[in-house]
């Protein structure tokens, strides 16, 4: 259960705050509603209280989630997905909608290293955008950082590959 102020994450769209927990009627039951502010759209969202595990709410990471984080960055698969682009949307997008950082970062690192590889379809970059943009997000709340010191660190972590394809 979430308290009033607490800052959690929404899959696929990112951090925000609760800002209150409120009951409405909804089909002639009363039923409880976080309402949260997204930090980043300020959008607001009314998120069922007893379906908030099965939507996915989730706690902000912690920093040792952070260098597992890193660690997913880090890793080269030895081959990527060689699916059609709108299946391998279709499997990223998947990954965006748990929830998790972890498979969040596993779409930015694939896309990224794709991107060397061939062009992108315009979901594809669109996808890579929305997967940094999470990442970087909650790495800043965490880190106590600034988007661009994070973004840098993450370009240092992703950019190893086009150093060494280069050469």
């Amino acid at each position: 259960m979430f308290q009033i102020g607490a800052m959690a994450v929404y899959p696929a769209h990112g951090v925000g705050v609760i800002e209150s927990i409120q009951e409405r009627e909804v089909a002639g039951f009363l039923q409880s509603f976080y309402i949260m502010r997204l930090l980043d759209t300020d959008m607001i969202i009314m998120i069922p209280t007893r379906n908030a595990n099965n939507i996915g709410l989730r706690t902000v990471i912690d920093r040792q989630a952070v260098n597992e984080i890193f660690e997913i960055l880090r890793e080269r698969p030895t081959s990527l997905n060689q699916q059609t682009w709108n299946r391998r949307y279709r499997d990223y997008m998947d990954k965006i909608k748990t929830g998790s950082l972890f498979r969040v970062a596993e779409v930015l690192r694939d896309l990224t290293l794709l991107k060397l590889e061939k062009e992108l379809s315009f979901g594809e970059r669109k996808m890579l955008d929305t997967a940094k943009n999470l990442l970087v997000k909650e790495l800043c709340l965490v880190n106590n950082k600034e988007e661009n010191e994070i973004e840098a660190q993450l370009q240092e972590l992703l950019g190893q590959e086009d150093e060494v394809q280069v050469s």
